[in-house]
């Protein structure tokens, strides 16, 4: 996979801090890894996409982190 997404994720992440809420990392490449079960754009779970919409800052800010850690970048 090319660092297309990747890059993508590193700079909305850096704006999270700034942010008053915590941002979706959507890119809409919607394509599930059948072998990681990830989203090859925004390296969620499916249950991570489901729950985004009523998850709590601190629970966004968890799957962030998580998100970081799989796609190879530092939280």
């Amino acid at each position: 996979m090319s660092s297309g997404p990747k890059q993508f994720l590193l700079e909305k992440a850096a704006g999270i801090a700034l942010a008053d809420f915590v941002p979706s990392p959507c890119i809409s490449v919607c394509r599930m890894d059948a072998a990681t079960g990830t989203c090859e754009g925004c390296y969620r779970t499916l249950d991570e996409i489901a729950r985004w919409s009523s998850a709590s800052e601190e629970e966004k800010f968890a799957i962030w982190n998580d998100l970081l850690q799989r796609a190879g970048t530092e939280p």
